[in-house]
């Protein structure tokens, strides 16, 4: 054999055992991606998987969130429906407090009216009773000595009943006038009588 068979033998040998590598690390490469294609199947599939069960979480977390959106907005309403009803309470409630203090300002001023209604209408029964007593004690006074002027003046008309004529000439004496001085006593007795028996206010 020549050396150029030689050189070209070789060249195949070399070239053969090249492709024969080249296609060895190409089965192996291929092999290699067909396995990171499976995985990354497998992953996106996985992915996928868990993108639903996101998707279906998400969704299941709006539904919540909507119902408890709804509840809060119930809650909302109910509180500003038992606020108005306790601003209404708390209106009527002052409003009743108010009506109160003035029906009571009313009666303690009708009761102090009536308090000084009652104290004048006692005061005046007491200067009643009192005067009542006073003239009581006024009238019997009057009574006793109505008495004793009835008495003097019955005593008096007597005395004047007995005066005769003898009696008459004989107060006129001049000369003496001693009959005339007894007729004055008496005059003057009965006087004092009436005078005692008269009544002061």
């Amino acid at each position: 054999m020549t050396p150029r068979i030689n050189i070209n033998l070789a060249a195949f040998a070399v070239i053969s055992a090249v492709m024969m590598a080249s296609t060895a690390y190409a089965d192996t490469e291929t092999e290699r991606l067909r396995e990171a294609l499976r995985s990354a199947t497998a992953q996106t599939r996985q992915l996928e998987d868990q993108r639903t069960a996101l998707q279906a979480r998400v969704a299941e977390f709006d539904r919540e969130k909507a119902a408890a959106k709804a509840q809060v907005d119930a809650a909302k309403a109910e509180v500003r429906d038992i606020q108005k009803q306790h601003r209404e309470a708390i209106e009527e409630f002052n409003k009743r407090l108010a009506e109160r203090d003035e029906t009571l300002e009313k009666w303690k001023a009708a009761y102090e009216e009536a308090a000084t209604v009652a104290r004048t209408k006692d005061a005046e029964r007491a200067k009643f009773e009192g005067q009542a007593a006073a003239y009581k004690a006024s009238t019997k006074n009057c009574v006793a000595k109505n008495g004793q002027l009835f008495k003097a003046g019955g005593e008096l008309l007597q005395q004047y009943q007995e005066v005769t004529i003898g009696d008459t000439i004989v107060a006129r004496e001049p000369v003496l006038g001693l009959r005339r001085v007894e007729i004055q006593n008496r005059i003057q007795e009965s006087r004092d009588k009436l005078l005692d028996q008269k009544v002061t206010p």
